[in-house]
Order: structure tokens, then sequence, then C-alpha cells
């Protein structure tokens, strides 16, 4: 790897990334126009010191996943992207690995959705990113970590969400969670990540082991799901959650919203409003 370059190439990326294009809050004095390293390595999955290590060149072995993370949350064009992979060591991903690429494309969608509650996962159920407002509704995910960011891990293994199911829904999620994965590691027979992801999930999850030996049901088409939150401040939300799947990338695209004029949309507001708030302070 070329340490120095490829820490030098961050760092300018850095700086040219306004906060408010990715719907940072801008609060206080800030001593650049780009990102903070902080804000960076939380759009990023990883931790500051280590963005900081990286930067200086005392680090030099970022994974793929890590530079793929870096790529998107700096919002690099094709090029740029593939230049920061050579410069780390690495080839570009193949059509053998779980994409998690954000097109230029997809991400201005997500920009016109900036004030509504949205997650992205990719095809293994691992986070790719979340806005300000899904962290207000469901909790921070800038602090998640490793297989911590996958949701098959949390809902079966890790703290689960503030998602209210009855053991019968619950039951039917995992399920289908599950199948879905199957169907994914199907079509990415190569991909090492994942491998070791369902590895861990086995090694894990006496209920993920049972339902990957006995062959999960096929994932039920459910285009939108009512889901009940246990919001901390605010109560329980009912919302819809709609799925949006974009099939050239293989991304899940999750979308949170209430019916205008409704108790639930109020609180969903104010939610929203808590959680942006305390993140600016």
């Amino acid at each position: 790897m070329e340490s120095w370059e490829f820490g030098r190439m961050v760092r300018r990326w850095r700086d040219r990334v306004a906060p408010e294009t990715i719907g940072m809050p801008v609060g206080g004095r800030r001593r650049a126009a780009g990102l903070r390293r902080e804000e960076l390595a939380g759009l990023a999955g990883i931790s500051a010191d280590y963005l900081t290590r990286l930067e200086q060149g005392r680090a030099t072995s970022p994974s793929v996943q890590v530079v793929e993370s870096l790529a998107r949350a700096l919002r690099l064009s094709d090029a740029e992207r593939d230049l920061l992979f050579r410069l780390a060591g690495h080839a570009a991903p193949g059509r053998d690995v779980v994409p998690s690429r954000v097109t230029a494309s997809v991400q201005r969608l997500l920009d016109r959705l900036a004030h509504t509650p949205v997650i992205v996962y990719d095809a293994s159920w691992t986070l790719v990113l979340a806005n300000a407002p899904y962290d207000a509704l469901m909790g921070g995910t800038t602090t998640w970590r490793g297989i911590e960011r996958n949701a098959v891990w949390r809902n079966l293994v890790g703290p689960g969400t503030r998602v209210i199911h009855s053991p019968e829904v619950r039951a039917d999620f995992e399920a289908g969670l599950v199948a879905d994965l199957r169907l994914t590691a199907a079509r990415y027979p190569g991909d090492r990540t994942l491998k070791r992801l369902v590895n861990e999930l086995t090694a894990q999850s006496p209920r993920f082991a049972e339902l990957w030996r006995s062959g999960a049901p096929e994932l039920r088409q459910d285009p939108s799901r009512r889901k009940t939150i246990d919001h901390p401040s605010v109560g329980r939300i009912t919302l819809d959650c709609d799925i949006l799947v974009v099939a050239a990338d293989d991304l899940r695209i999750m979308v949170y919203t209430a019916e205008p004029g409704t108790e639930d949309a109020e609180r969903l507001a104010l939610a929203i409003v808590l959680g942006t708030q305390s993140l600016v302070e």
C-alpha cells in the first residue's frame, strides 16, 4: 500500500465534502469547509483514531470493506473509487462480491429523502448508510463496527432494535432474513466476507444455525409493512416501512413514513427533531 498517498488522497477528498451536502448538522465554528475526521469516520463506520492513522500513513492495511466505506462516504466517482482501491493495494471488487456501492443516481434519491428516516443495506443485510432522521428514530448507527453493522446479527444475536414484534411476527421476520441471506450466498459464492459472516452467525446463534440447516422459507414478498417503534422519548410510533430494492446494485433501501395529519406523524416529527438536536449538541 502506498500509505502516504492513500492518506493524502483521503484527506484531500474529505476537505472537499461540504457537511450540508450529506445531511450533517452544521453548528458552531468549523476550521475547514469539509468534513471533520470524526464525521467521516462515523459515515464510514470506522473509528476516528483509525482514520487519523490512515490519513497520516501510520495504518497501512485497510480492508476492502473499509476502502469501500470511505469511497462511499466521500462520494467518490467510479474512477476515484478505483484509484482509492489501487492505492490501498486492492483490486476494485468484482461481480463475485456483494456490492455496497451507492451510485450517484441512488445518492440523489437519498438526498431527496434527507428529512425521512432511511437506512440502506447491501444484499447481506450489512449496513451501508443511515441518515440522521433514521438515527433519531431508531438509535445511533455511527458507533457500529464489524459484525454489529449486520441486521441478521443484530436481530438474532445482538441487542435487537426498537421495533416491537409479537413472537409469531418475530419468528417469521427472522426466518425471512435468513432466507434472503441464503439467496445472497447463492448469488455470491466467491465472497469470502459473506462466508465469514455465515460462519460467525452459525457459531453465535443456534436459531440462525437451525434456520440455515433446515432451509428457511422464501422471504415473503410484502413491499410495505407496518412497524411499531418504541421510542425512548416520544413513546410508540406505528409507521409504514417500505423496502425499495435497487436491482442493479443489489441494495435494500428501507424508508419509514407516517400518514400525514396522524398522531404517529406528529410523534415521528418530534422524534426526528429531538434526535437531530442531540446530534448538533
